[in-house]
């Protein structure tokens, strides 16, 4: 079978084992403008939208993707090639299935056409811009919670503000178009991994346009709509594996494809005052408090990728499923959010905590998936602040045990050091590496100059029985090594 280049032109020509869009994708409205086109949106919020878009009258929502960053252009040069079509592939023990996305209608490339960026947020008909910018991309310092104004990207915004550069920049100077036409904000959607995503995008946004402009952000605070949300679907990065795959097992020649697992979760605050999709007809949960729900994901699910990953890269292994069929891992992960995690959350409507922990071991450890280590290990620096600190926190202040969790903070240091037990690279990839990497050599077995970024760890830095609950592990893990260090742990 030869393959097809996909494309508008060649969607009839496609196997009749892919599903493709069946509306007039030249019919959608791009009313919502989405900044951070990567694997997750194209496997979550872009599919829910199509589905919505395969319901009849939906036709005023669709999509106008926007990178920002140097590396997008390689998305953008797939997606234009593609028509804005891709192929997601959704893989688990029972096969693969593949399906074309049809609902994001344009792409613009932001350091190439800035001022298209500008022209298409300030645009009337934009009504919703959504975010997936990384849990590091809100400027939070993470041992104050408050706004990180020294950052290098709000220094140079609030110094060149008539050429915005991150998204914030973008979102700034859009909005102070709307508002000198009399226009109003649009509903700002956070679709990143951090709890109180709405309010924290609106407690950051807000504080950096104070800077720039003091009235346009009384405007903002009083008109703009900052929704939560919680998102939740296990998407690894692309690889040429995953372009072979689609090739040799569909016929579908894609630049750019996603594979994802099949399941998928979100949850959305219904604070939208210019309208949005509807949806939840296509399997979205609208409500008013969305919290419960966060925490739990960011507790449980997120928390337990951080445990299981650091310590699954010292131990050689490259996908989580691999750390899953460790026992040693395994039981670490069930243990934290057993022991540790689950005596702090709430009740959580309609969800059984034992099934979704359930759900949770049998996600991690599905081998078709094979979703990189290293990718769950990205930007460590925002992640166990946001998802593995809270919890510490809450047991700390409650007398409950931070053992594992500890542990997990512990295995971040010594792979932070760069190398695996048998001499390999470690990837880094993080905002703070630079400095993360000279404090992890500087202390080797002493977690004390690590301990000491407070942007990180805030008050903790100063909690003995943290401190000391990390530096016991640490210690373990040079001495003894990984595989005995993490035996001991779950002994």
């Amino acid at each position: 079978m030869e393959a097809i280049a996909l494309n508008q032109a060649n969607l009839a020509q496609l196997p009749g084992n892919v599903a493709v869009p069946a509306y007039a994708r030249e019919a959608l409205v791009a009313s919502i403008v989405h900044i951070g086109v990567g694997g997750f949106f194209r496997a979550h919020q872009a599919v829910y939208l199509d589905d919505l878009l395969a319901l009849p009258g939906n036709e005023q929502w669709g999509y106008c993707g926007v990178g920002l960053l140097a590396h997008d252009a390689a998305m953008r040069d797939a997606m234009r090639a593609q028509d804005g079509l891709y192929t997601v592939v959704e893989r688990s023990a029972a096969g693969d299935t593949a399906r074309i996305i049809g609902s994001v209608g344009e792409y613009l490339y932001a350091p190439d056409e800035p001022q298209a960026v500008l022209d298409k947020l300030a645009d009337p008909g934009t009504r919703i811009v959504a975010l997936t910018i990384t849990e590091g991309g809100y400027y939070v310092n993470q041992g104050t919670g408050e706004f990180d104004a020294d950052h290098a990207d709000i220094v140079h915004e609030l110094a060149h503000p008539e050429a915005p550069r991150c998204s914030f920049g973008y979102l700034a100077a859009a909005l102070a178009l709307r508002h000198q036409r009399g226009l109003a904000p649009f509903t700002i959607m956070s679709c990143d991994n951090l709890q109180n995503n709405g309010d924290v995008t609106r407690k950051m946004l807000l504080a950096f346009v104070a800077l720039r402009d003091a009235a346009l952000a009384r405007w903002l605070a009083t008109h703009g709509s900052f929704p939560n949300s919680m998102v939740d679907r296990i998407t690894p990065a692309t690889t040429d594996e995953h372009r072979a795959l689609l090739r040799d097992s569909f016929g579908i020649v894609d630049a750019w494809p996603v594979v994802c697992e099949p399941f998928r979760q979100w949850v959305i605050e219904d604070e939208f005052p210019h309208g949005r999709p509807a949806w939840e007809k296509v399997g979205a949960q609208m409500t008013h408090d969305v919290l419960p729900y966060e925490k739990m994901k960011l507790r449980l699910l997120n928390a337990s990728h951080q445990a299981l990953c650091y310590i699954g890269m010292q131990l050689g292994y490259t996908f989580a499923h691999e750390a899953m069929d460790d026992p040693g891992i395994r039981l670490l992960v069930r243990r934290m959010m057993d022991d540790e995690v689950t005596p702090l959350l709430d009740s959580v409507e309609g969800i059984d905590l034992e099934r979704y922990k359930a759900t949770l071991i049998e996600r991690f450890s599905n081998p078709a998936v094979r979703d990189q280590l290293a990718r769950i290990g990205t930007e460590g620096s925002a992640r166990i602040p946001k998802f593995v600190l809270p919890s510490v926190r809450e047991a700390l202040a409650q007398g409950g045990a931070i053992k594992l969790l500890a542990f997990t903070v512990a295995c971040w240091f010594r792979y932070l050091e760069g190398h695996d037990e048998a001499g390999r690279a470690m990837p880094l990839n993080d905002p703070y590496a630079a400095r993360l990497r000279a404090l992890a050599l500087q202390g080797g077995a002493d977690a004390a100059p690590l301990l000491s970024m407070r942007e990180l760890f805030g008050d903790l830095s100063d909690t003995p029985a943290f401190t000391q609950a990390v530096g016991e592990a640490l210690a373990s893990l040079y001495g003894l090594g990984a595989r005995a260090a993490l035996e001991q742990i779950v002994a």
